[in-house]
């Protein structure tokens, strides 16, 4: 389906797979011509290896598969009893489809995706089905913050459940924020191409608005009069009348 976009984000044990790291979590969000449909992909991992101590900091997955020595926390995650990503592969696979991938950091999380399936001997999924929203976002706000909170802020999405990075939560804002990258709900309605100048450069962000002073008629009072009578040659029951 040609336009059909996967909104795409991972979470790992860190951030070499080729050092061992894995991927512990994938979340992903379907969009039809820029719209969610409400159908998601959201699988954790058995990594097979312990968890990191910074790793587990961020995400709140772990902290170790091998040996809990203690209760989990609210809201923590223990992979041990989780598929291995050999098991969930093709079941993400036939979710992705050949429909790009709209993913924050992309170059991270493609080495990830496709070092799994390289280690399953498995076609690897080509770079340019991706696109990078914070490569989007640096282009779009040159020199200003680009990180998934820092977008977040600038286009007044909430994102205030974002305690801790989570694959299928941070795809779900991910995915308003591309829409917002693009020129917000109705990309279509924006004006691209203008833009107006600021001190320092030109704001891409510009969005067409209401003039604050209407422009002057260019109708003469003839042209009005006249206008006038022949709306009321058609009666009462004229639909312009209904309109008007």
């Amino acid at each position: 389906m040609a336009d059909r976009e996967i909104v795409l984000d991972t979470e790992t044990t860190g951030f070499e797979p080729h050092e061992g790291d894995r991927i512990v979590e994938i979340g992903a969000v379907e969009l039809i011509g820029h719209v969610p449909t409400g159908r998601t992909y959201h699988q954790y991992i058995n990594p097979m290896r312990s968890m990191p101590e910074g790793a587990f900091g961020v995400h709140g997955i772990g902290p170790d598969l091998l040996d809990v020595p203690r209760d989990p926390k609210p809201g923590e995650v223990i992979l041990k009893d989780k598929p291995v990503f050999a098991d969930v592969a093709q079941d993400f696979i036939d979710f992705v489809g050949d429909s790009r991938m709209v993913i924050h950091n992309a170059a991270f999380d493609m080495k990830f995706l496709n070092a799994e399936l390289g280690w399953l001997n498995r076609p690897l999924l080509p770079m340019d089905q991706s696109l990078d929203t914070l490569a989007i976002a640096r282009r779009k706000f040159p020199g200003s913050p680009a990180s998934l909170d820092a977008l977040c802020r600038r286009f007044g999405i909430d994102n205030t459940n974002r305690t801790l990075h989570g694959a299928l939560l941070d795809s779900e804002i991910l995915a308003e924020v591309y829409l917002e990258l693009i020129g917000g709900r109705q990309p279509g309605m924006v004006l691209q191409a203008a833009t107006t100048q600021k001190a320092g450069g030109f704001d891409e962000d510009w969005r067409p608005s209401r003039r604050p002073d209407p422009l002057p008629s260019r109708i003469s009072e003839e042209e009005a009069a006249a206008h006038a009578k022949f709306i009321d040659s058609l009666g009462d029951d004229a639909l312009w009348k209904t309109l008007n």
